[in-house]
């Protein structure tokens, strides 16, 4: 996996959902039938009543590991077609945006939604942000993402209230490898407790 240049992130659940197939079993994946495969994806599916994009994640892995690590052709298993739920998006109002910001005590997490929501970045974008991806130049005033979806770099904009608020916020934690660091500061803020920030402000009472 390391080869076809997979994310650290793609890397542990891919290793994850093999380690639950061969719990699942009680034998090594190597010795798995198809219909034993399919079998058990039909079980996230159907019986855990996994998310179908969570069940597909299992297929990607179980995909990786038959036909890229091992080459086996021979394997085939695959899941229902997803289903065709068109869901408009919860847009929330300027004032409960900011209320959502105001409910964020921590100073770290605040300017760390306030990044994500300014410049438009996924979770994954945002945790793993450094010093030199902000180009503060008054020319420029772009954030630089890099590796981000489907592997690819790109720019987004930088506001100024934004660079303002990353400022207060560098003036206060000085970061050095990550703009968000984790407990341990060679590590950037991990997924779950980025995501945990916005819950924890967003289920605040007003």
């Amino acid at each position: 996996m390391v080869l076809h240049r997979f994310s650290h992130h793609t890397i542990n659940n891919y290793m994850s959902a093999m380690k639950k197939l061969a719990k699942f079993y009680n034998k090594s994946p190597d010795l798995l039938t198809n219909e034993e495969l399919q079998d058990y994806l039909l079980y996230l599916l159907r019986d855990r009543k996994l998310a179908w994009a969570t069940c597909n994640l299992h297929l990607t892995a179980l995909s990786c590991f038959y036909k890229n690590v091992l080459q086996w052709d021979e394997r085939k298993f695959k899941l229902p077609p997803r289903p065709r739920i068109k869901k408009l998006p919860n847009i929330l109002s300027v004032e409960e945006v900011k209320r959502l910001f105001e409910s964020a005590v921590n100073l770290k997490h605040r300017v760390l939604l306030k990044t994500a929501y300014s410049a438009g970045l996924r979770i994954s974008e945002v945790v793993r942000l450094k010093p030199r991806h902000i180009e503060s130049d008054p020319s420029r005033m772009m954030i630089r993402i890099e590796q981000g979806k489907g592997r690819k770099d790109r720019y987004t904009v930088l506001s100024r209230h934004l660079l303002d608020e990353l400022r207060i916020y560098w003036q206060k934690y000085k970061p050095v490898e990550w703009i968000f660091p984790g407990i341990n500061q060679e590590k950037h803020i991990g997924y779950t407790a980025a995501r945990g920030a916005f819950i924890k402000a967003k289920k605040k009472p007003v």
